[in-house]
């Protein structure tokens, strides 16, 4: 059991039966009156976010979420397939699960998959990925202060901003938070 004063964000709790993540809280102590927590929590299997008040010490039991390193494998359509590096034990899991995450995975590139009580809640792709630009359109220098940007197309099929002198073919370094360009690989 956790209490309030505990809170950061990114904590998995368990609230009513469902896994909740802490995405923002403040504690506040009025003049007059007791301390209390606002947090703005997000459902972590549905993605909907609540905001909720809770009076200081108030205990909640904190979710144990183990993470691992796995490998994707390959997308069948309906499931997404990991393999552990060490026991090559695989998994499947769904699109749901997923979510947008899909379009930052490669195939044999390492994702951190989270499991509650043996069941996979979340992929998280690497911070940083390298992929190829499959389509984009030419570079038109012109007059401008700062440098120019055009929109470019993905291996996975994600659409990313990149400077004007990224070409087709060319391998670039994305920041998966963001989705934005960091720099071309060479």
């Amino acid at each position: 059991m956790i209490s309030t004063a505990d809170f950061r964000n990114g904590l998995i709790l368990v609230m009513d039966g469902d896994l909740m993540q802490i995405v923002e809280f403040l504690h506040v102590k009025p003049g007059k009156g007791g301390a209390f927590v606002r947090t703005k929590l997000k459902n972590f299997l549905t993605g909907r976010v609540l905001e909720k008040t809770y009076r200081s010490g108030e205990k909640f039991e904190e979710a144990v979420v183990e993470t691992q390193v796995w490998q994707y494998l390959y997308h069948d359509g309906d499931f997404f397939h990991f393999m552990h590096k060490t026991t090559y034990e695989q998994v499947e899991v769904g699109g749901n699960v997923v979510g947008d995450q899909a379009c930052w995975l490669k195939d044999n590139s390492d994702a951190t998959l989270m499991f509650y009580k043996g069941r996979v809640i979340a992929v998280e792709p690497p911070t940083f990925v390298e992929l190829h630009v499959a389509s984009c359109d030419p570079g038109i220098q012109g007059d401008r202060a700062t440098g120019g940007t055009k929109p470019a197309v993905l291996e996975t099929g994600v659409t990313v901003q990149v400077p004007l002198f990224v070409q087709e073919g060319d391998v670039i370094k994305v920041d998966t938070r963001t989705a934005g360009y960091i720099t071309r690989v060479t």
